[in-house]
């Protein structure tokens, strides 16, 4: 009969290359470091290879060290789900979620909701990482990412909260002085502001229920790669941009920024909340899920 896997070093393999390194993960698993690194040896030794290159300045992982951390770290994570679910901690959350969101979603619309979970789960410990770039949830070791976007067939398990009208917005004082589109072709002439990390760059596209789609490029003066920098630009009156209605529905509803070319509609984007594949979540996460869906659905500029 072969040998049972070694569960609690790849478990251990999984926390060090987490941590990025042997003393920060050794006081995370509140072992010894020297635990640690005879763990990691013992794993070496029995696969053959070296899991880690290791300097005295930095640490990385060789090429079966890549290869290996996915399903170590499935191997970490499915050993707390099923230690969370046979202990029925539901009732006393408590342990450590990471979770990833867009820089200013997460600011203004994310952050605002946390308190009350905070309160109600005090022995939860959130770690939030805001980025505008797309995160690799299992190479980063996050548990959940609430993503503005058309999601790509894969692996990770999605839960579509509601869709993200994309609106086309300037000042009233913006468009008094150079007037109010009303086609596509009409913005060759005025000025835009452009988020960095549209597909299409600084062309923008449009559908019509009768003329069908349009593409034009617009002249741009800023861009950026958050869109709330354009909010004082946008009250300024220096231009327009294609901004998602979660940035700017209090501004419309005050008046201070108004939309145009209504009937002309950019392909709107899914909130969604991202999981890495796999069946078990601890309960923590779970109950984060649970709670956050249930408060996204309910907001103003949320579409069903």
């Amino acid at each position: 009969m072969n040998r049972l896997p070694d569960l609690e070093a790849w478990a251990i393999f999984a926390k060090v290359a987490e941590a990025g390194s042997f003393a920060r993960a050794a006081e995370e698993l509140q072992l010894s470091q020297a635990t640690v690194s005879k763990a990691i040896t013992r794993l070496e030794t029995r696969i053959g290879t070296s899991l880690f290159h290791r300097t005295s300045r930095r640490m990385s992982l060789t090429a079966a060290g890549e290869a290996a951390l996915q399903r170590a770290a499935r191997i970490l994570d499915e050993g707390e789900a099923v230690e969370a679910e046979v202990a029925d901690r539901s009732a006393a959350l408590r342990g450590l979620i990471r979770l990833a969101a867009p820089m200013s979603f997460g600011v203004s619309r994310l952050a605002p909701l946390l308190p009350a979970f905070m309160q109600a789960h005090p022995d939860v410990e959130l770690d939030i990482q805001l980025s505008d770039q797309m995160v690799d949830l299992v190479a980063e070791r996050f548990d959940v990412a609430l993503r503005i976007s058309t999601l790509a067939d894969s692996s990770l398990r999605a839960r579509q909260l509601c869709q993200v009208r994309i609106l086309l917005v300037a000042s009233p004082a913006y468009f008094e002085a150079h007037g109010r589109p009303t086609h596509p072709r009409d913005l060759a002439k005025h000025r835009g502001f452009q988020y960095s990390y549209t597909r299409s760059g600084n062309t923008w596209r449009f559908r019509h229920p009768r003329h069908g789609e349009f593409a034009q490029t617009v002249p741009r003066q800023l861009q950026a790669n958050n869109a709330e920098v354009f909010d004082a630009a946008l009250q300024a009156g220096l231009g327009l941009a294609l901004q998602p209605e979660f940035l700017v529905w209090e501004q419309l509803r005050d008046g201070r920024l108004q939309t145009a070319m209504d009937d002309w509609k950019v392909e709107p984007l899914a909130l969604s909340i991202i999981t890495p594949p796999g069946l078990h979540r601890p309960a923590r996460v779970q109950a984060l899920i649970d709670y956050l869906a249930q408060r996204l659905e309910k907001e103003p500029w949320a579409n069903a």
